[in-house]
């Protein structure tokens, strides 16, 4: 967090896209201000392509005529219904702009040198540069809908309608007052003192726009803020109203806190105000904690925050090597939560590069959601106390239709969080006894791929706060992972299935796809991972054989 004066943000806005937008306003007599997340990370100092500009007057117009001075370098799209505009420059199209044409304005103080620090080319990152055009505007809402009624309005209108006040400021570009800042609402002392609070009444701010909760705890999680307690006893007031919200867009926000630096803030946040229990109660129910004859389980939802939390620590430190490929995450918006918002997210079904914060985003939710049959397994058996068998199993079959009511991709990423779900306790179950070479085959072969996140998540789960238990469960855990390496290194993958498959063995026994087939495909692949037998031909077809016999099965010529 740094403090700008009004001259200091003038020379960190002396960049040609902000003096051309300034000349076009001047010249069509509008007043014009670059506002939201932009203004916002210019004093968190952290960089941004993505400009919001309000226009007190017509935006599309101002956004037309941008265009049509930068010519081709730019591409303008129009969406009248909403009046909006938006022109892209491309990343080869940003150096013929040309530099900046007030730079000689500004002396050398030592606060404009400080700000020059934080000024660099935009769209250097390679995604070019996108300028978002809107009139300003008052917003008003029924109660069963998140699309507003708009009106045209004042900057002051438009700031009123932003959701927290770090998003209400707003930097004036007209050249007369070039780098001024408008903060109604003291936005700049909520974030000097860490603060998400909303620029009006709480509660009529979620109200109107219930998606805002979940920005609010968003926003909170990502920097690391506190919610502000009128603002937070809102969230608790108006939980219910987040069931008018699509699951598309509360997955948007989902993922967004799950791919903070701390997840579980933001977890923490929605159990508390509610929330959680009304999108996530498979997660929510795992707040509780029982006790019968002096013997009480653990609170295994504040055990799954400690695992999110223990994953994504191992993760920055280099332990996962295996990306998958997330949602693609939408770009931060600037504090505006209307029907404006494109709230679609594109999925993919392949693996690919990603960077490994993103790439990390299903195992985060397999982490999450890894304890769920937790609630319906749990049982109390005398002189034993409190089991929870099958957790892993019941919590599998939990997995589909929960992404399928957030509408969550149902492919290869559910796939995925649904295997890590199911085989999370395998690996304990070998370390607690002998680690033979047949048990870490049959792990690595039902975990393919994801092995290596298998592992990472199964040593996130050790949570125990005996510090000679959890040395020896790692202890346990380091050598499934030499058993696995050894395993690798000498190619049994490659073995793992047997050279006679199902095709051939509906063939010589004239089967078609049953039961029959399914026992004796299993008795191979059985023995191939017990190494009972080499996965060669002959001895396979031999073991073949009589087995089918015992199953009064002939081969018919």
């Amino acid at each position: 967090m740094k403090l700008y004066s009004d001259r200091a943000l003038a020379k960190i806005l002396d960049q040609n896209i902000f003096h051309q937008i300034s000349a076009v306003a001047d010249d069509l007599g509008v007043e014009c201000y670059v506002v939201g997340g932009y203004v916002r990370d210019i004093f968190l100092e952290r960089p941004s392509d993505d400009i919001d500009v309000v226009v007190v007057g017509s935006g599309i117009s101002v956004a037309e005529e941008l265009k049509r001075r930068l010519g081709r370098k730019a591409h303008l799209s129009v969406f009248k219904n909403f009046g909006t505009a938006q022109v892209k420059i491309a990343p080869s199209n940003l150096p013929q702009l040309g530099e900046a044409t007030a730079a000689s304005n500004f002396s050398q103080s030592e606060e404009a040198t400080g700000a020059s620090q934080l000024l660099t080319q935009l769209g250097e990152d390679g995604r070019g540069l996108e300028v978002e055009f809107v009139g300003a505007r008052k917003e008003s809402y029924s109660h069963d809908s998140r699309k507003p009624i708009v009106e045209n309005g004042t900057l002051e209108d438009d700031q009123n309608r932003r959701d927290f006040t770090i998003n209400a400021m707003a930097i004036c570009l007209n050249k007369a007052h070039f780098g001024q800042l408008v903060d109604p609402f003291n936005g700049i002392a909520d974030l000097e003192d860490g603060i998400i609070a909303t620029p009006l009444d709480p509660e009529v701010t979620f109200s109107d726009d219930p998606l805002r909760m979940m920005r609010c705890i968003r926003f909170a999680t990502q920097l690391n803020f506190q919610i502000e307690d009128e603002t937070f006893d809102a969230l608790q007031r108006m939980a219910e109203r987040i069931k008018i919200v699509s699951g598309e867009r509360i997955e948007v926000e989902l993922n967004k806190i799950m791919l903070s630096s701390h997840p579980s803030i933001g977890f923490e946040y929605l159990q508390r105000s509610g929330l959680l229990q009304i999108i996530l109660p498979e997660v929510a129910a795992l707040d509780i904690v029982e006790k019968r004859d002096g013997r009480a389980h653990k609170n295994n939802f504040y055990h799954t925050l400690e695992v999110l939390e223990n994953v994504c620590k191992n993760v920055e430190c280099g332990m996962r090597n295996v990306e998958l490929s997330p949602t693609a995450m939408i770009s931060e918006e600037c504090g505006i939560d209307s029907s404006l918002e494109n709230s679609s997210s594109q999925r993919s079904e392949n693996h690919s590069s990603f960077n490994i914060q993103q790439s990390t985003l299903w195992l985060r939710w397999a982490a999450l959601l890894h304890d769920i049959g937790k609630t319906k397994s749990k049982r109390w058996e005398p002189g034993v106390g409190w089991t929870f068998h099958n957790h892993n199993t019941i919590g599998a079959k939990m997995v589909p239709p929960l992404f399928r009511r957030l509408k969550l991709p149902m492919g290869n990423e559910m796939r995925y969080v649904q295997k890590l779900v199911d085989l999370h306790m395998r690996p304990q179950v070998i370390a607690d006894s002998e680690v033979t070479d047949s048990a870490v085959r049959r792990l690595l072969n039902d975990a393919g791929d994801d092995i290596d996140d298998l592992m990472l998540l199964c040593e996130a789960d050790i949570t125990s706060k005996n510090e000679v238990k959890k040395k020896m469960f790692l202890e346990n855990f380091r050598m499934v992972r030499e058993k696995l390496t050894d395993l690798q290194e000498k190619d049994y993958k490659r073995l793992l299935q047997p050279v006679i498959d199902g095709n051939e063995i509906m063939e010589l026994f004239h089967l078609q796809p049953s039961r029959e087939v399914g026992v004796l495909k299993q008795t191979l692949k059985d023995a191939v991972l017990d190494n009972r037998v080499p996965n060669e031909r002959e001895p396979l077809m031999q073991l073949l054989m009589e087995k089918a016999k015992q199953m009064g099965l002939g081969v018919r010529i």
